[in-house]
């Protein structure tokens, strides 16, 4: 069930980056056809959906690890602690490394 579900996020995130390479594409712009506020305006777009495909490319990472782990049959332990992660929790999100408790620890600090 967890790995189709992988699977399924994997192909959303690899059509969305797709997207948003297009997205991110350098702004070129005629300055003696568009205004100045225009032109930010599209700068402004541009930047959002570069940071917009960093998230993705991030993302389609560590669904991708994910996928790998449940290969490797070890999916669900936590990386830190090998304890089991819980099942809700990989419901929930199931490209997941740690459980609740070593994910606070590695937060704070």
């Amino acid at each position: 069930m967890l790995k189709k579900r992988l699977s399924d996020t994997l192909g959303d995130l690899e059509t969305a980056e797709r997207e948003a390479v297009e997205a991110a594409r350098p702004v070129e712009l005629d300055q003696t056809r568009q205004g100045r506020l225009s032109r930010m305006d599209a700068m402004q777009a541009q930047s959002m959906a570069s940071a917009s495909l960093q998230r993705l490319r991030q993302q389609l990472a560590a669904t991708r690890r994910a996928l790998r782990r449940v290969d490797q049959d070890d999916f669900g332990e936590c990386q830190d602690c090998g304890e089991p992660i819980p099942s809700g929790r990989l419901l929930a999100n199931p490209a997941v490394t740690r459980c609740l408790r070593c994910a606070e620890s590695a937060e704070t600090g």
